[in-house]
């Protein structure tokens, strides 16, 4: 045997003593059923051992171009085609994706929108009619009250 074998070899049962005797310390097990038990955790690990192999990355194709994608009124999901004004609940809920997680996935900009450009400019409007954004104007001090003599009775 060669010394790599013989490496992995080690390497294999002391994974298997391992796994063993984390499931062993957790679990009750009787001590006939120990053998069996090695020997499965052993199998298994050999078995993954030379068996790994490096799947090719599946190359992703976008519904839409990533240029179309981002229009004035709505912003295109590149996962499935469908238009939104708001694109985050439908990654989160539909594909469990983060924004960040979504702009990774298909390579985008930091700076990528999640909301189409005119939804966004409207809503700013109108939390600045609001007067969200600013900080309270200070109150007006109010007038001093005028000082009057008590009134004598008479």
């Amino acid at each position: 045997m060669t010394e790599e074998a013989e490496k992995n070899i080690d390497t294999l049962i002391e994974l298997t003593a391992d796994v063993v005797s984390a499931y062993v310390s957790n679990n009750p097990i009787p001590v006939g059923d120990l053998p069996a038990l090695i020997g499965q955790v052993h199998a298994a690990l050999k078995g993954t051992a030379g068996g790994v192999s490096a799947e090719e990355p599946v190359a992703l194709t976008p519904a839409v171009p990533i240029r179309k994608s981002v229009t004035p009124d709505y912003i295109i999901s590149l996962e499935d085609g469908k238009k939104f004004k708001s694109l985050k609940r439908h990654l989160s809920t539909h594909y469990g994706l983060t924004p960040d997680g979504y702009r990774a996935k298909w390579g985008l900009a930091a700076d990528y929108p999640m909301v189409a450009p005119n939804y966004a400019a409207a809503r700013s409007a109108l939390a600045k009619t609001m007067g969200l954004g600013r900080k309270p104007k200070a109150p007006e001090a109010p007038a001093p009250t005028k000082r009057t003599r008590k009134k004598v009775a008479a």
